[in-house]
């Protein structure tokens, strides 16, 4: 078995049901740009018109603001953790 692939799976896991805890199961706002890494508003606003948030968006009717699923917020941040730990593992014992 893969333990970094499974370490990984664990890290998602507690990584949704923590989000999913602070705001339910979906996000919006300031939580929802924060999460997917945006240092500001306007950063967010271009991406949304360029088309280029990660996860899928929508509108709720008679609500302001972009939506997103908590679960797929969780997701999409896990994944980004598992590319950069693999690019940065730490050195093997035989590499030290």
């Amino acid at each position: 078995m893969d333990v970094m692939h499974n370490c990984s799976g664990c890290f998602a896991t507690q990584l949704e049901q923590d989000l999913l805890q602070l705001h339910g199961p979906m996000m919006t706002g300031d939580c929802l740009r924060k999460a997917l890494g945006y240092p500001s508003s306007a950063a967010f606003r271009q991406a949304i018109v360029r088309n280029t948030i990660p996860v899928p968006i929508f509108n709720i009717e008679k609500r302001r603001g972009k939506f997103a699923l908590t679960k797929e917020v969780a997701q999409w941040v896990a994944a980004q953790r598992g590319k950069t730990a693999m690019l940065t593992k730490p050195p093997s014992e035989e590499e030290k």
